[in-house]
Protein backbone atom coordinates (compact mmCIF):
# COMPACT_ATOMS: atom_id res chain seq x y z
CA UNK A 1 0.00 0.00 0.00
CA UNK A 2 1.08 3.25 -1.14
CA UNK A 3 0.97 6.49 1.39
CA UNK A 4 1.53 9.83 0.86
CA UNK A 5 2.39 11.87 4.28
CA UNK A 6 2.40 15.58 4.32
CA UNK A 7 3.87 17.54 7.06
CA UNK A 8 6.47 19.83 8.09
CA UNK A 9 8.14 19.31 11.55
CA UNK A 10 11.06 16.86 10.12
CA UNK A 11 11.02 14.95 13.74
CA UNK A 12 7.58 13.83 14.16
CA UNK A 13 7.87 12.98 10.16
CA UNK A 14 11.20 10.92 10.20
CA UNK A 15 9.47 8.80 13.11
CA UNK A 16 5.99 8.51 11.31
CA UNK A 17 8.37 7.41 8.15
CA UNK A 18 10.32 4.87 10.03
CA UNK A 19 7.46 3.42 11.45
CA UNK A 20 4.76 3.21 8.67
CA UNK A 21 8.09 1.25 6.66
CA UNK A 22 8.05 -1.18 9.14
CA UNK A 23 4.50 -2.02 9.02
CA UNK A 24 5.27 -2.10 5.09
CA UNK A 25 3.62 0.65 3.52
CA UNK A 26 5.59 2.68 0.98
CA UNK A 27 5.76 6.30 1.59
CA UNK A 28 6.41 9.32 -0.11
CA UNK A 29 6.87 12.25 1.85
CA UNK A 30 6.32 16.25 1.32
CA UNK A 31 6.38 19.44 3.56
CA UNK A 32 5.24 21.88 1.46
CA UNK A 33 1.24 22.13 0.62
CA UNK A 34 2.04 23.18 -2.82
CA UNK A 35 3.79 20.42 -4.09
CA UNK A 36 0.82 18.46 -1.68
CA UNK A 37 -2.09 19.77 -3.81
CA UNK A 38 -0.30 18.44 -7.11
CA UNK A 39 1.33 15.06 -5.66
CA UNK A 40 -1.66 13.93 -4.22
CA UNK A 41 -3.79 14.60 -7.03
CA UNK A 42 -1.12 13.03 -9.59
CA UNK A 43 -0.09 9.82 -8.11
CA UNK A 44 -2.01 6.46 -7.32
CA UNK A 45 -1.89 6.54 -3.66
CA UNK A 46 -4.16 4.45 -1.09
CA UNK A 47 -4.28 6.61 1.23
CA UNK A 48 -3.07 10.54 2.73
CA UNK A 49 -1.75 11.38 5.91
CA UNK A 50 -2.01 15.60 6.13
CA UNK A 51 -1.37 17.80 8.48
CA UNK A 52 -3.03 21.09 8.61
CA UNK A 53 -0.45 23.46 9.94
CA UNK A 54 1.56 23.60 6.69
CA UNK A 55 3.56 26.19 4.56
CA UNK A 56 2.92 27.50 1.19
CA UNK A 57 -0.79 26.26 1.33
CA UNK A 58 -2.67 25.52 4.18
CA UNK A 59 -3.67 21.50 5.05
CA UNK A 60 -7.54 22.29 4.59
CA UNK A 61 -6.92 24.52 1.27
CA UNK A 62 -5.59 21.36 0.06
CA UNK A 63 -7.75 18.68 1.01
CA UNK A 64 -10.38 21.14 -0.40
CA UNK A 65 -8.80 21.27 -3.76
CA UNK A 66 -8.45 17.67 -3.94
CA UNK A 67 -12.28 16.92 -3.15
CA UNK A 68 -13.00 19.83 -5.74
CA UNK A 69 -10.81 17.85 -8.28
CA UNK A 70 -12.44 14.56 -7.63
CA UNK A 71 -9.64 13.07 -5.67
CA UNK A 72 -11.57 10.39 -3.37
CA UNK A 73 -8.12 8.85 -1.68
CA UNK A 74 -8.81 8.28 2.03
CA UNK A 75 -7.51 11.32 3.94
CA UNK A 76 -6.47 11.41 7.55
CA UNK A 77 -5.35 14.59 8.82
CA UNK A 78 -3.39 15.31 11.44
CA UNK A 79 -4.88 18.45 14.18
CA UNK A 80 -3.01 20.10 17.40
CA UNK A 81 -5.14 19.26 20.64
CA UNK A 82 -7.75 21.34 20.95
CA UNK A 83 -8.24 22.55 17.29
CA UNK A 84 -11.99 21.38 17.54
CA UNK A 85 -12.85 23.70 15.00
CA UNK A 86 -10.31 22.72 12.66
CA UNK A 87 -11.19 19.05 12.79
CA UNK A 88 -15.49 20.05 12.15
CA UNK A 89 -13.71 22.12 9.00
CA UNK A 90 -11.91 18.95 8.21
CA UNK A 91 -14.28 16.66 7.94
CA UNK A 92 -17.01 19.43 5.87
CA UNK A 93 -14.07 19.66 3.23
CA UNK A 94 -13.89 15.32 3.11
CA UNK A 95 -11.61 14.09 5.48
CA UNK A 96 -12.05 10.42 6.27
CA UNK A 97 -10.89 10.93 9.67
CA UNK A 98 -8.46 12.53 12.44
CA UNK A 99 -6.16 12.40 14.96
CA UNK A 100 -4.91 14.88 17.76
CA UNK A 101 -0.81 15.57 18.33
CA UNK A 102 0.19 13.89 20.20
CA UNK A 103 -0.66 10.33 19.21
CA UNK A 104 0.74 6.78 20.38
CA UNK A 105 2.19 4.97 17.01
CA UNK A 106 -0.03 2.40 17.76
CA UNK A 107 -3.40 4.64 17.17
CA UNK A 108 -2.22 5.81 13.42
CA UNK A 109 -1.19 2.42 12.79
CA UNK A 110 -5.17 0.91 13.29
CA UNK A 111 -6.63 4.55 11.75
CA UNK A 112 -4.96 3.43 8.57
CA UNK A 113 -5.79 -0.02 8.45
CA UNK A 114 -9.57 0.97 9.16
CA UNK A 115 -9.73 3.84 6.32
CA UNK A 116 -8.12 1.38 4.11
CA UNK A 117 -10.39 -1.19 4.59
CA UNK A 118 -13.35 0.78 5.01
CA UNK A 119 -12.25 2.03 1.38
CA UNK A 120 -12.21 -1.14 0.05
CA UNK A 121 -15.82 -1.81 1.62
CA UNK A 122 -14.80 -4.26 3.91
CA UNK A 123 -15.94 -4.62 7.86
CA UNK A 124 -12.91 -3.60 10.47
CA UNK A 125 -11.99 -7.18 11.79
CA UNK A 126 -9.21 -7.63 13.63
CA UNK A 127 -7.46 -9.67 11.19
CA UNK A 128 -8.00 -9.73 6.83
CA UNK A 129 -9.29 -12.57 5.70
CA UNK A 130 -9.65 -13.65 2.24
CA UNK A 131 -9.12 -17.14 0.41
CA UNK A 132 -8.83 -19.47 3.55
CA UNK A 133 -6.15 -16.81 4.82
CA UNK A 134 -5.74 -14.96 7.80
CA UNK A 135 -3.36 -11.76 7.64
CA UNK A 136 -2.08 -10.34 11.15
CA UNK A 137 -1.18 -7.27 10.02
CA UNK A 138 0.27 -6.11 13.11
CA UNK A 139 2.48 -9.51 13.24
CA UNK A 140 2.77 -9.54 9.93
CA UNK A 141 2.54 -13.15 9.43
CA UNK A 142 -0.39 -14.95 7.73
CA UNK A 143 -1.84 -18.27 8.46
CA UNK A 144 -3.54 -20.90 6.83
CA UNK A 145 -6.08 -23.70 8.40
CA UNK A 146 -4.28 -22.66 11.82
CA UNK A 147 -0.76 -22.85 10.77
CA UNK A 148 1.41 -19.67 10.21
CA UNK A 149 3.44 -19.17 7.44
CA UNK A 150 6.90 -17.35 7.01
CA UNK A 151 6.73 -14.26 4.94
CA UNK A 152 9.40 -11.91 3.85
CA UNK A 153 8.41 -8.55 3.79
CA UNK A 154 7.98 -7.79 -0.16
CA UNK A 155 5.99 -10.85 0.20
CA UNK A 156 3.92 -9.56 3.18
CA UNK A 157 3.15 -6.04 1.15
CA UNK A 158 1.99 -7.58 -2.02
CA UNK A 159 -0.41 -10.51 -0.04
CA UNK A 160 -1.72 -7.32 1.71
CA UNK A 161 -2.30 -5.91 -1.09
CA UNK A 162 -4.17 -9.06 -3.01
CA UNK A 163 -6.11 -10.06 -0.30
CA UNK A 164 -7.56 -5.77 0.27
CA UNK A 165 -8.18 -6.33 -3.92
CA UNK A 166 -9.39 -10.09 -3.66
CA UNK A 167 -11.38 -10.99 -6.71
CA UNK A 168 -10.00 -8.37 -9.15
CA UNK A 169 -7.60 -7.98 -12.20
CA UNK A 170 -4.53 -6.27 -10.81
CA UNK A 171 -1.91 -5.77 -13.83
CA UNK A 172 1.92 -5.51 -12.89
CA UNK A 173 2.22 -2.27 -13.44
CA UNK A 174 -0.89 -1.31 -11.26
CA UNK A 175 0.70 -3.58 -8.60
CA UNK A 176 3.82 -1.76 -8.67
CA UNK A 177 2.80 1.30 -8.60
CA UNK A 178 0.87 0.79 -5.16
CA UNK A 179 3.57 -1.32 -3.92
CA UNK A 180 6.46 1.22 -4.43
CA UNK A 181 7.11 4.71 -3.34
CA UNK A 182 8.14 7.52 -5.56
CA UNK A 183 12.31 6.85 -5.12
CA UNK A 184 12.37 3.40 -5.55
CA UNK A 185 12.72 1.91 -9.11
CA UNK A 186 9.94 -0.34 -10.12
CA UNK A 187 10.35 -3.50 -11.75
CA UNK A 188 7.52 -5.44 -13.09
CA UNK A 189 9.89 -8.89 -13.11
CA UNK A 190 10.26 -8.57 -8.98
CA UNK A 191 6.52 -8.81 -8.50
CA UNK A 192 6.41 -11.74 -11.00
CA UNK A 193 9.38 -13.46 -8.72
CA UNK A 194 7.08 -12.32 -5.45
CA UNK A 195 4.03 -13.45 -6.91
CA UNK A 196 5.67 -17.40 -7.44
CA UNK A 197 7.02 -17.00 -4.17
CA UNK A 198 3.95 -16.58 -2.45
CA UNK A 199 2.41 -19.38 -4.58
CA UNK A 200 4.74 -21.94 -3.47
CA UNK A 201 4.22 -21.24 0.22
CA UNK A 202 0.17 -20.38 -0.21
CA UNK A 203 -1.12 -22.89 -3.16
CA UNK A 204 -0.76 -21.94 -6.69
CA UNK A 205 -4.80 -22.09 -6.37
CA UNK A 206 -4.60 -18.44 -4.54
CA UNK A 207 -2.68 -16.54 -7.50
CA UNK A 208 -4.90 -16.82 -10.63
CA UNK A 209 -2.51 -15.56 -14.18
CA UNK A 210 -5.21 -13.77 -16.21
CA UNK A 211 -2.45 -13.55 -19.75
CA UNK A 212 -2.07 -10.32 -20.99
CA UNK A 213 -4.00 -8.76 -18.12
CA UNK A 214 -2.33 -9.54 -14.58
CA UNK A 215 -3.11 -11.05 -11.76
CA UNK A 216 -6.19 -12.19 -9.45
CA UNK A 217 -6.31 -12.95 -5.96
CA UNK A 218 -8.87 -15.70 -5.15
CA UNK A 219 -11.84 -15.64 -2.91
CA UNK A 220 -13.61 -12.96 -1.04
CA UNK A 221 -12.02 -10.48 1.71
CA UNK A 222 -13.95 -9.90 5.13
Amino acid sequence: MRLLLVEDHVPLADELLAGLTRQGYAVDWLADGRDAVYQGASEPYDLIILDLGLPGKPGLEVLQEWRTGGIATPVLILTARGSWAERIEGLKVGADDYLTKPFHPEELQLRIQALLRRARGLANQPQLHAAGLQLDESRQCVSRNGDEVDLTAAEFRLLRYFMLHAGQILSKSHLAEHLYDGETERDSNVIEVHVNHLRRKLGREVIETRRGQGYRFSGDAA
